[in-house]
C-alpha cells in the first residue's frame, strides 16, 4: 500500500463504472473547424462519425467512452486552442451522453484541461482526461506545464467539481528531461499531491503498450484508480489488469488497427467477452 499524501478520494474507477476491469472506448473525433485536415465537411457528418463510433463501442459491450479531438492534429498548446474546437466537442459529447447511458470522460488535445473541463460541464461528462498535470515536460507540442492549479480553481468556479480528473504519470510523446533527477514513483505521487482523482500509466506514444514493470511501480506508488492509456490489446490486457483498475483503449478494436479507421463492434464485442471472462 502506498503512502497516503492526500486525502482519500478512493476508487474513482469502481464509484463511476460499478464494476472491476472497465474498459473505455475512445471515440477519436474527425478534424473539427480550425484544424488543418478540415476540409469544410458539414457539422452533422462529423457529428454522425463520432456517433457511429460511439455505438459501436456501446453496442459491443465497453464499459464507458472518452471523446477526443484527435483529427486536429498537429495540436496546439492549451492557451492556443480556439473556442471552436471547445463548442464543437461540447455538441458530441452532449450527443453521446443522450444517445449512450455509459459515463463519458473529454481529452482536449494537448493538455488542454480547463477547455476539457468547460466541454465537460456543458456536454454532461464524468471526467476529463489530463496528460500533464504536474511538473513539465517537452512535448511535441513544446514546453508543456501542468495546469492543476489552475484546472482546480476553474472546475470549482464553473460548479464542476464532480467531474473527475483521470491524469497520467511519465506522459507519453515527449520528453522528461525537465523532470530527469526524479523518479518516476515521484512523479506518480506529484499527481496524486495535486488531487486527481485517478492516474494512468502510458507506452510511449498512441498505440504503444505500457511497460509493465512500470505500470506494477505506478501501482505501488499511488493509492489511486490506475488506468493504461495506450497500446491495450487483446494479448496484453490480462497481464494489464493485474496492475490497473481499466484501460483505455482505441486502436486495437479500429478496423484496420489504427486510430483513424471506423470502430470494428466485431471486435469490440471479442475484446469485451475475454475482459468478463476475466471477471468471472
Amino acid at each position: 500500500m502506498a503512502l497516503a499524501i492526500s486525502r482519500d478520494h478512493g476508487n474513482a474507477i469502481a464509484k463511476m463504472f460499478g464494476t472491476a476491469n472497465a474498459v473505455i472506448g475512445v471515440v477519436h473525433c474527425p478534424p473539427f473547424p480550425g484544424a488543418p485536415a478540415f476540409e469544410g465537411a458539414a457539422m452533422d457528418t462529423i457529428y454522425d462519425q463520432a456517433m457511429r463510433d460511439a455505438d459501436a463501442y456501446v453496442q459491443g459491450g465497453v464499459n464507458g467512452l472518452i471523446v477526443e479531438n484527435h483529427g486536429d492534429l498537429p495540436f496546439l498548446k492549451p492557451g492556443e486552442i480556439g473556442p471552436e474546437t471547445a463548442a464543437a466537442m461540447a455538441v458530441v459529447t452532449d450527443r453521446v451522453r443522450r444517445n449512450f447511458d455509459v459515463p463519458i470522460g473529454i481529452n482536449v488535445l494537448a493538455n488542454a484541461a480547463i477547455p476539457a473541463l468547460a466541454v465537460a460541464k456543458a456536454g454532461g461528462a464524468s471526467f476529463i482526461r489530463v496528460n500533464q498535470w504536474a511538473n513539465a515536460y517537452v512535448a511535441n507540442e513544446g514546453l508543456i506545464e501542468g495546469e492543476a492549479a489552475r484546472a482546480l480553481r476553474y472546475r470549482a468556479a464553473i460548479g464542476a467539481k464532480d467531474v473527475k480528473i483521470f491524469a497520467d504519470s511519465h506522459v507519453k510523446h515527449g520528453s522528461h528531461a525537465i523532470v530527469a533527477d526524479r523518479s518516476i514513483a515521484e512523479l506518480t505521487r506529484d499527481v496524486e499531491f495535486f488531487s486527481a482523482d485517478a492516474v494512468i500509466a502510458t507506452g510511449q506514444r498512441t498505440g504503444d503498450p505500457v511497460d509493465l514493470d512500470e505500470l506494477a511501480l505506478i501501482r505501488r506508488s499511488t493509492g489511486l484508480a490506475l488506468l493504461v492509456g495506450s497500446g491495450v490489446t487483446l494479448g496484453n490486457v490480462e497481464g494489464i489488469f493485474r496492475h490497473a483498475d481499466a484501460v483505455i483503449i482505441g486502436s486495437a478494436l479500429k478496423t484496420g488497427g489504427v486510430w483513424w479507421d471506423p470502430v470494428d463492434r466485431d471486435k469490440v464485442s471479442e475484446f469485451m467477452r475475454f475482459v468478463n471472462s476475466i471477471n468471472t
